[in-house]
């Protein structure tokens, strides 16, 4: 199968059937073979409806339904499991996502050799209150992801079949999707700029907070792709370091008591300093001295993507 197109939504009932209309259109225009799985993440409309009716037609549609609503990262993520094309294809339901676009993130996916194929919706047609905000977040994600893509939140991106079957989106990182499969060993990252559209139905389900909840997560993520399977060299090296200083504070405080017999080493404040940074210090070493023994436990500590074996076939089986 050529391309998997996997499409979340959330009370999106009026879009999907011109959605999925003109996804079809397209895919018959350049002869790929497909399938289409929409995720209905706990829609109240009569999303769901429309996906049933739409499948008894068209035998390439999938669905799945959530009994809430878990967010954007859960119906990716489930998305992916189901999904068997060469190539997977995301996009939004509110048809801002033009499917015209998915014969050239193709293209890009194969021709080029790429991981992924991130949008960039160069012209947007969203108020100035978002586009603002937005620009602002993409500088703060490139500059600490170190991946050089201008929008990291379009939902138009194009996957090979490996990234999407090695890595978990959770929380809400569906943002980050490029800077997990980085951390992941998937490098070719490229960007393609799309086609942004105004909003036919319906409204936005994303609010101001989404800015917030979006550089929290990108702080997350960055910390965990460093430091997740060793919570030691960050909580270790720092704790070491507060406790030499608060220790060197008590050594100077002791001299000064006993050999220069200056006053209490209670009553000048910087004894205080000491004994907070020998506590701090003990506890973020004993902090990542436990994180690193729940990581050394954890299923995961020996599950690493092995890209290229020579005889090796049994070990990949097992992993």
């Amino acid at each position: 199968m050529n391309i998997s197109v996997v499409v979340p939504l959330y009370n999106e009932d009026e879009s999907l059937p011109e959605l999925t209309e003109w996804i079809v259109r397209v895919m018959n225009e350049n002869q790929f073979t497909y399938e289409i799985v929409f995720v209905d993440d706990g829609s109240s409309d009569n999303s769901w409806k429309v996906i049933e009716s739409l499948s008894k037609t068209n035998p390439n549609i999938k669905g799945l339904k959530f009994r809430r609503n878990y967010g954007k990262s859960a119906a990716l993520n489930c998305g992916f499991e189901m999904v068997q094309g060469d190539v997977v294809i995301t996009m939004d339901a509110d048809l801002q996502d033009s499917p015209d676009e998915i014969p050239g993130l193709y293209k890009m996916i194969k021709e080029q050799n790429l991981d992924i194929v991130s949008g960039w919706k160069k012209k947007r047609y969203d108020p100035i209150t978002k586009t603002i905000p937005t620009k602002v977040y993409n500088w703060a994600a490139r500059r600490m992801s170190k991946i050089k893509l201008h929008d990291f939140n379009c939902g138009l991106k194009a996957y090979r079949f490996e990234v999407i079957k090695s890595i978990e989106v959770y929380g809400e990182m569906h943002r980050y999707i490029p800077v997990i499969a980085k951390w992941a060993g998937f490098r070719r990252i490229g960007e393609k700029i799309v086609i942004h559209q105004k909003r036919k139905y319906g409204t936005t389900k994303f609010g101001f907070e989404r800015f917030v909840n979006g550089f929290l997560d990108l702080l997350t993520i960055s910390f965990i792709g460093k430091f997740g399977k060793r919570p030691m060299h960050i909580f270790g090296l720092i704790g070491t370091l507060l406790f030499l200083i608060g220790f060197g504070i008590a050594v100077y405080l002791s001299y000064a008591k006993f050999v220069w017999l200056q006053y209490r080493m209670t009553d000048r404040p910087l004894f205080y300093f000491g004994m907070l940074a020998i506590i701090l210090g003990t506890q973020l070493f004993l902090a990542g001295f436990i994180a690193e023994m729940i990581s050394r436990s954890s299923s995961e500590r020996n599950k690493y993507l092995i890209e290229k074996f020579i005889n090796a076939e049994n070990i990949i089986r097992k992993s």
